[in-house]
């Protein structure tokens, strides 16, 4: 017998995400509080009615969003951690590309969001989550490049996450050329920010080349 496809319509996933696309775009541009889950519907082009067959409320929308952008690069984080590194830091630079691509390519400066005073909320849980074990794996990618006490390792896997937000965020500023080479800078800066010794022209050189490679 065949089997079920249990996945949902197009016409259902379709909908889902210009859902999602219209509120990336207002919550964005207007403002969390200010934008209903009426505006959003109207700029998707739907039923308010329909937004509630994909979304319970407001919440659910901005916490989906949240978490399309972390938890993908989380799933490469634990993948990376498993990879033999050919030249130290070179799994770092892989990550920091990885991340800082996925933000810029994704809906609207969604990182300008994470710090809403809603995202302390318990639906947001998850997300918080995913952006901890995020953090985590920096912490554990940049260990290598430098013995570190604890709670400096903990400051610099930070500073890296920030580093990589806050390069997106100016990353939108830029023109499209400029913007496609944000992620291989950024990974460049982070590198150089993970050890006290920088990282020399011709050792990045190198790394570069080892972590397209991974």
């Amino acid at each position: 017998m065949p089997s079920r496809d249990l996945s949902p319509p197009a016409a259902a996933r379709g909908g889902r995400a210009q859902v999602l696309a219209a509120a990336a775009e207002l919550f964005t541009r207007d403002g969390y509080a200010a934008t209903t889950t009426r505006a959003v519907a109207e700029r998707a082009g739907i039923r308010q009615s329909t937004l509630y067959h994909h979304f319970a409320n407001k919440d659910d929308i901005l916490a989906t969003l949240l978490e399309g952008t972390v938890a993908p690069t989380a799933a490469y984080a634990e993948r990376l951690l498993t990879t033999a590194e050919p030249v130290p830091g070179a799994r770092l630079w892989a990550l920091v590309r990885f991340n800082a691509e996925l933000l810029l390519g994704g809906l609207s400066n969604l990182g300008a969001l994470y710090q809403l005073p809603e995202v302390r909320g318990e639906r947001f849980a998850e997300f918080r989550q995913t952006r901890c074990r995020l953090a985590a794996a920096y912490r554990e990618l940049i260990s290598p490049l430098q013995p570190l006490p604890e709670a400096e390792l903990r400051l610099r896997g930070e500073l890296v996450l920030g580093l990589v937000e806050g390069a997106v965020a100016v990353a939108r500023g830029c023109s499209e050329q400029d913007a496609a080479e944000v992620p291989a800078a950024a990974a460049d800066a982070a590198v150089r920010l993970a050890s006290d010794h920088g990282c020399p022209a011709e050792h990045l050189a190198l790394l570069r080349a080892a972590a397209l490679a991974l």
